[in-house]
């Protein structure tokens, strides 16, 4: 059975910690970010983006979500 496909923060994290790393690739990008999950426990986050568009939706995501 295939993994699922992460491409939400909100599919690893509820609440985001204070910062997020991007990484670049030469086929994309990595967000990186830690915080809690829906069981309180603290998780760290990566998500593989193709294009700066789906990067730039993360980023927003990131700075709308609640903080620990």
């Amino acid at each position: 059975m295939p993994a699922k496909t992460v491409n939400k923060l909100s599919d690893k994290l509820v609440k985001i910690g204070e910062s997020f790393t991007v990484n670049l690739y030469d086929n994309g990008f990595m967000l990186a970010a830690d915080g809690r999950n829906k069981k309180g426990d603290y998780v760290n986050a990566r998500i593989l983006c193709n294009n700066v568009d789906d990067l730039v939706t993360l980023v927003r995501e990131a700075s709308e979500m609640e903080r620990e």
